[in-house]
């Protein structure tokens, strides 16, 4: 099959300037690239005719043998026949396909990096996280060097640019008629190595350091609440900024209180006389003790509430309860002479009255309602 003509492929004419030809050709090469049209079994023949006139008319010595001769001028000096493969493709490439695949800039920047975020749980006690506090801590972190500072160079000395890039941070790789970037494999992207590393940090710029801080706590702070302390975190690289440092709230185990939010639960014991015939007691809170009154008759498992004692709200003005848990506590140890005592008033009770145990007569006449439909 004859040839088309060059000009006619790449739909210019023969007066036509350098920058219209290679116009032309990105526009087609980017229209017809077997890779765009997965589903043109036609592209990849499309495609080759289009490189082969750019790859005549592009060169002046080819174009002036095309423009006397035509297709034999080219062919008698064992130019044509196909695509050669020449170093204007691989740069025509690189043009339109550039933006593609990352690399069609020249001109790079040194990138900079983020520190990475540091997370580190500080133990508080209720009442350091209740009323507030400033605690001392210490954390493992990598800091800046301050011989190079944070450069990874000599002092007195740069980074040069990468011998393998020339410092792009890309290079070229050809597979066929194909060339594709990649990261360069010696700078890492970075297009600049360093000859002469820092003594102290060989080079990486940072060194390990446990840096020492204070963290102010507020008041009212809770368990899993987290502190933010920005810039505090690991340095960046390459004169990026600092990540930041996230403090979790971890609360100690208390000897009297529990705390549920801004709530806080004591279990008080009392003994039976106190149920029974009432007292007043000193129960603790976290500013003192105050007096709390336990009527006659209380039962085991009460529970009292002392309202706004309990642990002010972080993100408002509300305040917490405390609520005390009594329990009544049976008495251990007893002699001879207490234990007759208390078979005696055990006896004195009048059981069939039931004006002494309501509970107890209540539950055990449910017990035989429930044993009697069972049929037992």
């Amino acid at each position: 099959m004859a040839k088309r003509d060059y000009y006619e492929v790449l739909g210019c004419q023969k007066n036509s300037s350098e920058q219209e030809l290679k116009k032309a050709y990105r526009k087609l090469a980017m229209k017809h690239h077997p890779d765009r049209n997965p589903d043109d079994a036609t592209a990849s023949d499309k495609f080759k005719e289009i490189q082969e006139a750019y790859d005549v008319l592009s060169d002046p010595k080819k174009k002036q043998l095309y423009d006397q001769f035509g297709h034999d001028g080219v062919n008698a000096q064992g130019m044509g026949g196909g695509f050669s493969g020449s170093d204007a493709f691989s740069d025509i490439f690189g043009d339109v396909f550039g933006d593609i695949f990352g690399g069609a800039s020249r001109t790079r920047k040194t990138r900079v990096y983020r520190g990475s975020d540091l997370r580190y749980e500080l133990e508080l006690t209720l009442e350091q996280a209740v009323f507030g506090s400033s605690i001392d801590i210490e954390v493992p972190t990598q800091v800046a060097c301050n011989r190079c500072s944070g450069s990874g160079s000599e002092p007195g000395t740069s980074p040069i640019d990468c011998s393998t890039c020339h410092g792009e941070g890309q290079v070229r790789v050809s597979q066929g008629f194909f060339s594709v970037q990649q990261t360069c494999p010696k700078c890492k992207g970075e297009g600049k190595v360093i000859s002469s590393p820092c003594g102290e940090c060989t080079g990486a710029g940072r060194v390990k350091k446990r840096k020492k801080l204070t963290v102010k706590i507020p008041a009212g702070v809770d368990e899993a609440d987290r502190i933010r302390l920005s810039g505090e975190g690991e340095a960046g690289r390459n004169g990026g900024p600092s990540g930041d440092l996230f403090v979790d709230i971890v609360l100690l185990d208390h000897p009297i209180f529990t705390r549920e939010s801004q709530d806080l639960h004591c279990n008080i014991p009392i003994s039976f006389a106190t149920a029974v015939i009432g007292d007043q007691i000193q129960v603790p809170t976290l500013e003192g003790h105050l007096s709390l009154k336990i009527p006659p008759e209380t039962q085991s498992g009460k529970i009292f509430r002392l309202r706004g004692k309990g642990v002010k709200s972080l993100r408002s003005s509300a305040v917490g309860d405390i609520y005390c848990h009594v329990h009544v506590e049976t008495p251990v140890n007893l002699t001879d002479t207490q234990k007759e005592m208390l078979k005696k008033f055990d006896q004195s009770l009048d059981v069939k009255e039931n004006t002494h145990s309501p509970r107890s007569t209540s539950w055990l006449d449910r017990a035989k309602d429930f044993l009697d439909k069972l049929g037992k």
